[in-house]
């Protein structure tokens, strides 16, 4: 994963936009990306979802063989105090929409040669 990791990050800053999340930002483009990024993220890569407490809402990374990667971070301008709850695909889903989640799958694949 680490080899992929950096190559993703800036497929997926490319990537993000107000197709992927309503409070994106050219400022803040992680802004609200979390859940969309970490099912597209499993998607590719396998792992599971984990969740997070921030500010009072679940914030939704990535678990890859066993290491937290979580590449929204940057969004927040707190230190986030990772908690590390596994969580379930369909709790991610539930704070996106169908399109979104479309939107960005199909941009990182693309961008990855995935399809």
């Amino acid at each position: 994963m680490q080899d992929h990791a950096e190559r993703l990050y800036y497929a997926l800053k490319k990537s993000w936009s107000g197709e992927t999340s309503s409070l994106w930002s050219r400022e803040n483009p992680a802004r609200g990306q979390g859940s969309v990024t970490a099912l597209v993220v499993q998607d590719i890569f396998g792992g599971e979802l984990a969740k997070t407490a921030v500010s009072g809402a679940d914030h939704f990374y990535n678990i890859l063989e066993g290491t937290r990667w979580d590449f929204t971070f940057s969004q927040f301008d707190i230190p986030v105090g990772y908690q590390d709850r596994l969580a379930s695909r369909t709790e991610a889903m539930a704070t996106i929409t169908p399109l979104q989640y479309a939107y960005l799958s199909a941009c990182i694949r693309k961008a990855l040669g995935h399809g």
